[in-house]
């Protein structure tokens, strides 16, 4: 397991009401009429924020190295923001027990659903933005995933950095290559409650459809999609 230098821990936020809505979960305002703003849209802004500054993070630590591609440090930052990984540091800031849920999402453990955990803490990275400012935030992200980075990059041979190109980066090339269009993913079907989520994904190229993947998060169905449409192509 992957984790930051030293222990962490959740920023802390001067907007109180912002913070609130940072832990604040839809199926917490489907059963509280008085509350109006769950996190979906500090989700929204965390994500981009994050991905922003774990890029930068990745170019200025290994980017003027000679053995490791564009495509390359796309994988690492793939690895660094997917849901396991923020799953994992939401547990080690006690996110889950900070969630505001409703009565049956807390039943089903919501609180425990990587899903639900790594959402958060995108909300909360995107609510310190708003509180902070950019300079704040690139702190607390390098004090949380540089070691994590330098940890994934020791694990292989140093003369050849990871083969770090995806699935969904494997057919886009295949896709690139072959009809100089990149893939289209395109939800067709999502099913069950907020915090069980299930959506169902196609990749098209070229008005095709090539695979079809499901999973909790767009990002998960995306790349299962990518799979299937992999093994179409190269088997």
């Amino acid at each position: 397991m992957h984790r930051p230098a030293k222990p962490i821990e959740l920023p802390t936020l001067k907007d109180q009401a912002l913070w609130l809505r940072a832990l604040t979960h839809r199926s917490y305002t489907n059963e509280h009429a008085d509350i109006q703003e769950d996190n979906e849209g500090l989700e929204f802004l965390g994500d981009a924020v994050l991905g922003f500054l774990v890029s930068e993070l990745i170019y200025k630590r290994y980017g003027n190295s000679a053995h490791i591609t564009e495509a390359q440090m796309t994988r690492l930052r793939s690895k660094l923001v997917d849901e396991q990984q923020l799953a994992r540091l939401a547990e080690e800031l006690g996110v889950g027990k900070l969630m505001r849920l409703g009565k049956g999402a807390i039943q089903n453990n919501a609180q425990n659903n990587p899903a639900l955990l790594s959402d958060t803490l995108e909300a909360i990275i995107g609510a310190y933005y708003l509180d902070t400012g950019i300079v704040q935030v690139r702190k607390l992200v390098k004090g949380l995933f540089t070691k994590i980075a330098d940890d994934l990059m020791k694990s292989s041979d140093s003369e050849h950095p990871p083969s770090l190109i995806d699935s969904k980066g494997k057919f886009q090339q295949w896709a690139l290559k072959e009809y100089q269009q990149t893939p289209e993913y395109k939800v067709v079907k999502e099913w069950g409650e907020d915090h069980e989520k299930v959506f169902c994904i196609e990749v098209w190229v070229k008005g095709k459809k090539y695979g079809e993947g499901k999973g909790r998060r767009k990002k998960e169905a995306e790349k299962k999609a990518a799979e299937d449409a992999l093994q179409h192509v190269e088997g």
